[in-house]
């Protein structure tokens, strides 16, 4: 028995549970494989605020104070991720400061717009950087101008995760690894999962799988579409990669379908990522599509040797903002983060943890965005229909910026 069990070890299970351990609570965590096995451990380790939707499209769905508590949220993440950090400087998270992001296209002052919005409705300090600036640091004819965020930060996501793991231990939660949850059924005022090994019973019960989530419950299962994204980095160049990168910076463009990169190893070696689809792919087909988009910003990295590359299934709900909330009695859930997890999870997870310790009702922010039924293959080939879509937009005016 427990108090509360959470079913699955990525980013947003472990801070719940590390949470909900500090006030004192009897919590246990089962995950199928290990920590951080899926989207929390393989992703690009860039930590920064708000959610795969942008604030405007929020506000227009629930409003501006809905939205402005949103975004407080992952601000208020950020921070406790970042001080977590601090606190271990021997837990190889290589946490560093700074992410840009580059616009492909002209913004016509909506990025000076978009600096201003965020430090009066944020105190959130952004620094515009023009065309000029923006190329002494990415040597590359594809970037117009970019917003640097100081804030925002970007780290070894797996070690992060590990250290969240070992937080949550100190702390007093007990973690099973290898243990998958192999049925879920709603007894009179509990919750009972079995394992392969063990039955747990406790009065809340909160699932925090991602894209690798199977049919424990189908009605959280069928809510979102599970969709690869892929990433590589290379062997260690720092000479050629200088004639590219000169800045400690991650780098993310504006396209919805972009890239998104960053120097680690003291800048002798590049992570790479990009593109979404709603199938899995070797990873010599990983390489030599990142290679495509990696080439064409910086050709001058033609011949960069790519050592590793790897892929990974995150989780889209249809409209594109996590999944937070009680779907049943005791039954909570916190998923579908869309690939902007790494703040959003412990967003996610100190709203849940506030309203199983009876401390706030901010889980409710979530409420307009719902388990919506994607579908299943239906789904997927709309996923993939808009992405490919996303791609041609962003070809259409990237080309038009080139014209002049």
């Amino acid at each position: 028995k427990t108090d509360v069990l959470i079913v699955g070890g990525g980013l947003a299970g472990l801070a719940l549970a590390r949470d909900l351990a500090r006030a004192g609570t009897d919590v246990r965590l089962i995950e199928a494989r290990a920590v951080g096995f899926g989207a929390s451990g393989r992703n690009g380790g860039f930590a920064s605020p708000g959610y795969a939707v942008g604030l405007d499209e929020i506000e227009r769905r629930a409003g501006r104070a809905t939205a402005d508590a949103l975004e407080k949220l992952t601000l208020e993440a950020l921070d406790e991720m970042r001080a977590l950090c601090v606190a271990n400087p021997d837990a190889g998270t290589a946490m560093t400061p700074g992410i840009l992001y580059a616009r492909r296209t002209p913004s016509h002052g909506g990025l000076q717009h978009e600096q201003a919005e965020m430090a009066a409705r944020f105190g959130v300090d952004l620094t515009y950087l023009d065309r000029d600036e923006v190329r002494q640091r990415l040597k590359s004819a594809k970037y117009h101008e970019g917003l640097r965020s100081a804030r925002s930060v970007h780290l070894h996501p797996l070690n992060y995760t590990r250290l969240l793991a070992r937080t949550a231990e100190d702390l007093g939660a007990r973690i099973h690894e290898g243990t998958p949850a192999t049925s879920l059924m709603n007894g009179l005022g509990d919750w009972t999962v079995t394992t392969p090994k063990a039955t747990i019973t406790a009065r809340n019960v909160v699932l925090t799988t991602g894209g690798y989530t199977g049919p424990l419950y189908p009605r959280l299962q069928r809510s979102f579409v599970p969709v690869a994204t892929y990433v590589m980095a290379s062997a260690p160049a720092p000479d050629l990669l200088a004639t590219a990168i000169a800045t400690t910076d991650a780098v993310g463009d504006e396209r919805r379908a972009g890239d998104y990169y960053r120097l680690f190893d003291g800048g002798h070696r590049l992570l790479w990522g990009g593109a979404i689809t709603v199938r899995d792919r070797s990873p010599d087909a990983v390489a030599a599509y990142l290679r495509r988009g990696m080439v064409a910003t910086y050709p001058q990295l033609a011949d960069l040797p790519i050592e590793v590359s790897w892929s990974g299934l995150m989780s889209y709900a249809r409209h594109k903002m996590p999944q937070v909330g009680q779907v049943e009695p005791g039954l909570w859930h916190a998923t579908a983060f869309g690939g902007h997890g790494l703040t959003a999870t412990h967003a996610a997870a100190r709203a849940v943890s506030e309203a199983l310790l009876g401390q706030s009702d901010r889980v409710q922010l979530f409420a307009p965005w719902g388990l919506t039924p994607t579908f299943g293959p239906l789904g997927k080939a709309a996923a993939q229909a808009t992405y490919w879509a996303l791609q041609a937009r962003d070809a259409w005016s990237e080309a038009r910026a080139a014209r002049g």
